[in-house]
């Protein structure tokens, strides 16, 4: 069960794969300097500071964004610790695009991750990136996507909203995965979706990120409390850019 949005999402994505090449040797992208969240992580903790990835995400701002911009705000998630960047690259519904990943991460030091709706291996070839999504219920063959991720040297981040679901995770090579609050049949958002999967993706020893609903620093220290190694935060970011700072302890809640 979806919402229409994703549906619709869903219909697009399927006519863009219609336009990709096949996979071969000329179209294979390979991650020759892959930068590694988990290490960002560890790093940032060190020094007492919540590891958060920081989005580019477009649609909050109900328009596209320059190149300028793009860098501009990769810059400024760097400068203010961020421990990765998310870039939206789906192009109708979320107003992203390729070229958006292809900026921050030229501009950027650290970990980007590509955040789009991934249905078909080729989509993997499309733009160099450190990290992908993979969409637990959408990104099938699960198994074989990740396998052709991980090939590449580019790490996925598998996102899961239910137990079944990353159950689903656990029997594939995938180290990192991504927990929604967001509930896709009506996009409404719980933080205590993280609290009951957390535990359990922690015990099994992934790194986990929670995912969507974090606006302040007390939810910060909320899903850290449940398991948390990373959080995505894309709408307040967006909105109030300053807001990492509180968010990840380096400023004032």
């Amino acid at each position: 069960m979806t919402s229409n949005v994703v549906r619709e999402i869903l219909r697009e994505t399927e006519a863009r794969l219609a336009e990709l090449p096949e996979v071969g040797p000329k179209t294979r992208v390979q991650i020759t300097d892959p930068r590694n969240l988990t290490a960002r992580a560890a790093s940032l903790r060190s020094r007492g500071i919540s590891p958060i990835i920081a989005e580019i995400k477009p649609r909050i701002l109900n328009r596209t964004l320059s190149p300028d911009e793009v860098a501009s705000i990769a810059r400024g998630y760097e400068d203010m610790e961020a421990c990765g960047i998310s870039v939206l690259t789906q192009p109708t519904y979320f107003l992203g695009s390729l070229d958006n990943a292809r900026i921050a991460r030229k501009v950027a030091t650290i970990p980007i991750l590509r955040k789009d709706f991934i249905l078909d291996e080729r989509q993997l070839d499309e733009v160099g990136s450190d990290l992908v999504l993979l969409i637990a219920t959408f990104s099938k063959p699960l198994d074989d996507l990740v396998e052709a991720a991980l090939s590449r040297n580019l790490e996925p981040l598998v996102e899961v909203h239910t137990g079944a679901e990353l159950e689903m995770v656990l029997k594939t090579d995938a180290r990192i995965v991504g927990i929604n609050n967001r509930n896709l049949a009506t996009l409404e958002v719980s933080l205590e979706t993280f609290e009951r999967l957390g535990p359990m993706a922690k015990d099994s020893g992934l790194f986990v990120v929670a995912e969507s609903g974090i606006y302040s620093r007390k939810d910060v220290l909320r899903m850290e409390d449940a398991g948390a190694d990373a959080l995505l935060v894309g709408t307040s970011l967006m909105k109030e850019p300053e807001l990492l700072k509180a968010l990840n302890g380096m400023g004032h809640p």
